[in-house]
């Protein structure tokens, strides 16, 4: 099992920008400190628009131990085509937080659809690929060999579910069917966004 740590809004923003993400770029610091909290969160998650940085673009960024992300049964291009689920609400804002991030131990060998339920039942809101694809670069240990999760958040109209795990060492980002249970994957959410 992993354990995905406690950040400051500040040790997010330094995560970021070891990436490179703001390099040059005034506009997107701006937009990701608009998201800045009047008071720290714990298990936050700093998350921000596709239009203030395309999700293809973050996606590619992805790295563990040095390794580059590889996309399973996925074009770049086919990422934009996985937007929120109706239950989810995002804010209206450049950039926001996800609460209380939970990666999902206890959704392990269920599947998707079933945990999207007990989600919703605790008044928790499931991960979008956005998130995923954001919490992957700031803390690429949140998943091991083993140990991923599935952002049960974002669909494209069909039943597959992304999902990040590690494959042949490397971070994948792919996709797994919500009716299918795996032992390696969790349904990741949070408390709520501001």
């Amino acid at each position: 099992m992993v354990e995905m740590k406690s950040l400051s809004f500040d040790e997010q923003l330094a995560a970021l920008r070891a990436r490179g993400f703001g390099e040059g770029d005034p506009a997107f610091t701006a937009a990701l400190e608009s998201a800045r909290p009047a008071e720290p969160a714990e298990r936050s998650l700093l998350a921000w628009s596709r239009g203030v940085l395309p999700i293809a673009d973050a996606a590619a960024q992805i790295e563990r131990e040095g390794k580059p992300v590889v996309l399973g049964h996925l074009e770049p291009e086919e990422l934009a085509s996985f937007e929120p689920i109706e239950a989810v609400e995002l804010p209206d804002a450049p950039a926001y937080l996800a609460l209380d991030v939970d990666l999902g131990e206890a959704f392990r060998n269920v599947r998707p659809e079933d945990a999207l339920k007990e989600i919703l039942a605790a008044g928790r809101s499931p991960l979008t690929v956005d998130e995923g694809i954001a919490l992957m670069l700031q803390q690429p240990s949140v998943i091991a060999r083993n140990w991923g999760f599935s952002m049960a958040g974002s669909r494209r109209g069909d039943q597959r579910v992304p999902a990040m795990w590690i494959s042949e060492r490397r971070p994948k980002l792919g996709w797994c069917w919500d009716r299918n249970p795996h032992t390696w994957l969790g349904t990741a959410s949070c408390a709520g966004r501001v």
